[in-house]
């Protein structure tokens, strides 16, 4: 492999500065969908299904960014076009989402669903898929762009993008209320401070992506294939540019079949990490409002209430200190020796966090406990990608693993999701309970690290 050329911190900011925007608009997805649908008319033992969307979109989409990015060769660049496509549909969708229940759809009802929650079902669906389109080109390019000995710094970059874009996404229906923008509505309609909150980050969203998109050029593939050390035998003639990688034509069922034992250990680790965020998402509304506000939201008429509201906006304040949490831990993980440990430990103060949510029932209280579940999720944005990609060193389908290990995060919620309902009525309908679930199946994750062999160091 021939030597890297180093880049400035600026470079490589600029790198994945785009990653701001796309999370701002997962943040407010991840945050207000239960909360839109609830508003919607939906009943809390079906409310999971929605949930079972965005991942499954998820697992279909990035496999394939990942394989159809590692053979594009254009003008705009190899992962560039990806990102700007999905982005624009991102954008598109978030203005109409909000709006599901004030357009003056016919009152009737299909498979259980009223017309405002199958326009808000389907518009879910090309959210989802376009932030998928446009967040996987970021993770790929670190891949492409940085040397070995600069990716840490990248990623962590990157990871810092990551969470204060949460950040921007969980408080902006706090902050519009707080300046005097509604946050109640007539029943069955979205609070106008949930749509200017996407209509905001839609707009924040288009333009981080645009000035990475006008910032970064990508190496044309002689400069990539000179940078990643590829042999003559491993690449082919290319009329516009002189050399691409070999793609082998390794499908992606291939490829799994070879992936490392790696892949699937931490793949077993995610199941139970993922499964556990799926149910925070899903459930934290209903539990705060529950726990913190004493009102049942299951009730007739709950969700149009003050209370009700009220409490999906602190949905969003639990949310963005679970983000501070998990910036300030991520400063601590590489101080740990071993990243088997800092997975452990990380996974048990996340459990601890979920867990105690059953017994408070103060709203600072509340926040302070998902500030030790932010340690969890620092960890998970970090810890098993670091666990493959060193695992797949010198591996030319970097990209469709990466793809295809996205897999091991939708999986899971689908999964979750799927059952949630089930799950739920088996704790007595009680949405706390949920909370409690989440830890323990973080426990189980964390005793599931011990199955990871990590590749010792030359």
């Amino acid at each position: 492999m021939s030597e890297k050329r180093s880049l400035s911190f600026w470079q490589m900011w600029n790198l994945s500065f785009g990653f701001l925007g796309v999370q701002i608009a997962y943040a407010l997805q991840s945050a207000n969908i239960s909360r839109i649908f609830a508003t919607l008319g939906a009943d809390p033992h079906t409310l999971s299904f929605f949930w079972i969307l965005p991942p499954l979109m998820g697992m279909i989409v990035q496999p394939l960014i990942g394989k159809y990015s590692d053979r594009t060769w254009c003008k705009m660049g190899r992962r560039k076009p990806y990102l700007l496509v999905g982005a624009i549909i991102a954008v598109l969708v978030m203005v109409f989402l909000p709006n599901a229940g004030s357009i003056n759809f016919s009152a009737r009802v299909f498979l259980g669903l009223n017309a405002a929650m199958w326009f808000g079902l389907f518009s879910l669906i090309f959210l989802d898929t376009s932030i998928n389109i446009a967040m996987q080109p970021f993770k790929m390019m670190v891949g492409d762009m940085v040397g070995e000995e600069q990716k840490t710094e990248a990623y962590s970059i990157q990871s810092f993008l990551c969470n204060a874009g949460s950040l921007f996404g969980y408080l902006f229906p706090i902050f519009f209320t707080w300046i005097g923008i509604a946050n109640e509505a007539p029943e069955g309609v979205i609070p106008d401070s949930v749509k200017v909150s996407f209509y905001v980050g839609a707009a924040i969203l288009i333009l981080c992506v645009l000035y990475t998109f006008f910032k970064v050029k990508e190496m044309p593939p002689k400069e990539y294939a000179e940078f990643h050390g590829i042999e003559k035998k491993d690449v082919i003639s290319s009329e516009a540019e002189g050399v691409v990688e070999k793609s082998h034509d390794d499908g992606l069922f291939r490829l799994l079949v070879k992936a490392p034992a790696t892949f699937w250990t931490v793949g077993l680790v995610q199941f139970f990490c993922w499964a556990a965020f799926l149910y925070m998402w899903t459930y934290s509304n209903g539990m705060l409002a529950a726990n913190c506000w004493g009102i049942d939201p299951a009730a007739e008429g709950a969700t149009a209430s003050s209370a009700y509201q009220a409490a999906g906006n602190w949905v969003g304040v639990v949310f963005a200190v679970q983000a501070v949490g998990s910036i300030l831990w991520a400063m601590v993980l590489p101080r740990f020796k071993s990243v088997k440990l800092a997975y452990v430990v990380s996974l048990l103060i996340g459990a601890a966090g979920f867990i105690s949510l059953f017994f408070i029932h103060d709203r600072y209280l509340a926040a302070a406990a998902y500030f030790l579940v932010g340690a969890a999720w620092a960890a998970m944005l970090a810890l098993p990608f670091t666990l493959l990609t060193n695992s797949l060193e010198g591996n030319p389908h970097m990209g469709s693993y990466l793809g295809l290990f996205n897999c091991t995060i939708c999986l899971p919620q689908i999964v979750a999701a799927a059952t949630g309902g089930l799950v739920l009525s088996l704790v007595g309908g009680k949405q706390p309970m949920m909370l409690v679930m989440a830890g323990i199946y973080l426990v189980v994750g964390a005793a599931c690290v011990g199955l990871i062999k990590v590749r010792k160091q030359s």
